[in-house]
């Protein structure tokens, strides 16, 4: 039983560090991915409409503040 115990006590463990740490993993890459698009259309010479749009929301929340 002790045996048991211990190897699903390192299972659990192990399971829920690579569960984490995949989860973080994926969420980076989705977070740099959007950063590097951004950046991108900061460079262009004319804005795409979403980014037009976009600005226009952020500007609207800056008025009410």
């Amino acid at each position: 039983m002790y045996g048991f115990a211990i190897s699903t006590l390192i299972g659990v463990a192990l399971g829920f560090m690579f569960g984490v740490g995949c989860a973080l993993a994926v969420m980076y890459s989705i977070y740099m991915g959007g950063y590097r698009e951004a950046l991108r259309d900061m460079a262009l010479s004319t804005k795409p409409k979403r980014w037009h749009e976009e600005l226009a929301k952020v500007k609207k929340m800056d008025a009410k503040k």
